[in-house]
């Protein structure tokens, strides 16, 4: 009887597939309502980022009673974002993305009340451990990105990236600024007021999760692999799979270069400039402006950076975003410490160039993959630039102390320019 039922499940789930595959009407609506669905779990997803990263080196700071090991909750972070972009990743190409990412979001989650359990009892080795699976639901975040593509065609895919971004905007642009009312909050319940933001993101990310559960079906990249896979079978076999696949792998190389190079530059020079702006001076106030200006400028011009690289093409923008990076270091490099304005117009153009790197980039992977493979090679290009963005701020700190802010800046608008060599060999490959 079980094997009956089973049988007969199979059966309607194949049917139902059958329904979008033959017809480019549903899988446009199907299109449609993934880019909706996922851009209501970024808008939660963001929140749970910014929320936590607000004060996770406060309650770091608050528990060891010293400034020296602020900087380690970012680090823990960041290095559980890199595992859990593998995991997700891995499970994506596996059990479809609506497996993967509400899986990631929901161990994020479950990050964030190991944090508050941490305050609440005062236990430093808690704290980091769950700061490490916390930094699931920044990989889950940042993958969630590739989801809205899996049904694009090939003028939508840098759009769907950048629809997806904006959404995070929102979130993100919200959890800071929920940061006191959340401290408020917590300790109304008997909770230590810096643990309030993680009640945030640890809601947020559940609820994120949540939403992909419930709402991501069909699952668009199962959709998407059925599809190729019919319109394949004619052609298995011949020379042109394998220019194809010698081509693929040059574009996922490039894609990855781009992203994790303008990881790297945005990284360094955003990690020490609020460094830089105190040695002139400047009060906490200033240093959130800046950083501000900086955050917007890295997500609110997604919408049109994805219309241009759809457009004008992703090598045209990733030179444009080597360009931007190169112009973003030499402001922050020899603009006068004092200078409220430069330093703004610097860090504006530094986010603008990781903006152009990330949404050409991801669109070249994308470009460059094909479903069968497509979320196992995203995972591992995401930890890619986890890790890249990890040493950037770890270099930034020693090339600072060992010479100065100028030096950094010059390094990473000089590093930017690799970006065109880079994409001139992929063009040559296509020649």
């Amino acid at each position: 009887m079980l094997h009956k039922e089973s049988v007969k499940s199979l059966d309607v789930q194949s049917a139902s597939l059958q329904s979008y595959i033959g017809s480019p009407e549903k899988q446009k609506t199907l299109y449609k309502r993934t880019l909706f669905v996922v851009s209501v779990s970024q808008i939660f997803g963001g929140a749970g980022l910014a929320a936590g990263i607000t004060v996770g080196a406060l309650i770091a700071q608050q528990m060891l009673g010293t400034d020296a090991y602020a900087g380690v909750p970012t680090a823990l972070f960041t290095l559980g974002s890199a595992g859990a972009a593998l995991f997700v990743g891995r499970l994506s190409q596996r059990y479809g993305r609506r497996a993967g990412l509400s899986a990631g979001f929901m161990i994020g989650g479950l990050g964030a009340i190991g944090v508050i359990i941490a305050a609440i009892i005062n236990s430093i080795f808690l704290l980091f451990a769950s700061l490490l699976i916390y930094g699931a639901g920044t990989a889950t975040n940042l993958q969630a990105r590739y989801a809205g593509t899996d049904l694009a065609n090939r003028k939508q895919r840098a759009t769907a990236v950048s629809v997806t971004m904006v959404m995070t905007t929102f979130g993100a642009v919200a959890g800071p600024n929920l940061v006191n009312v959340m401290g408020g909050f917590a300790h109304s319940i008997g909770v230590p007021s810096l643990a309030g933001p993680f009640i945030l993101a640890a809601a947020a990310y559940i609820l994120a999760g949540v939403v992909l559960f419930i709402m991501l079906r069909p699952d668009p990249l199962v959709i998407a692999r059925t599809i190729e896979s019919i319109k394949q079978e004619p052609s298995d076999k011949g020379h042109l799979t394998t220019t194809e696949h010698t081509e693929n792998k040059r574009g996922i190389i490039v894609g990855a270069a781009v992203m994790v190079l303008t990881q790297i530059v945005m990284v360094a020079i955003m990690t020490m400039t609020p460094v830089h702006m105190r040695h002139h001076g400047h009060d906490l106030g200033a240093v959130g402006l800046v950083i501000g200006f900086h955050i917007g400028a890295m997500y609110l011009p997604s919408l049109v950076t994805g219309v241009l690289v759809d457009k004008l093409g992703r090598t045209a923008m990733a030179i444009a975003s080597g360009t931007t990076l190169l112009l973003a270091g030499l402001i922050a490099a020899f603009a006068p410490g004092d200078s409220m304005v430069l330093i703004v117009i610097a860090l504006s153009l530094l986010g603008l160039g990781w903006n152009f790197g990330l949404i050409s980039g991801t669109a070249l992977i994308v470009d460059s993959t094909e479903t069968a493979t497509r979320a196992k090679t995203q995972g591992t290009v995401d930890v890619l630039i986890a890790l890249s963005g990890a040493a950037g701020g770890a270099l930034s700190g020693m090339i600072v102390a060992g010479s100065s802010y100028l030096t950094l800046s010059l390094t990473g608008g000089i590093l930017s320019l690799l970006l065109i060599p880079v994409v001139a060999w992929s063009r040559g490959g296509k020649r």
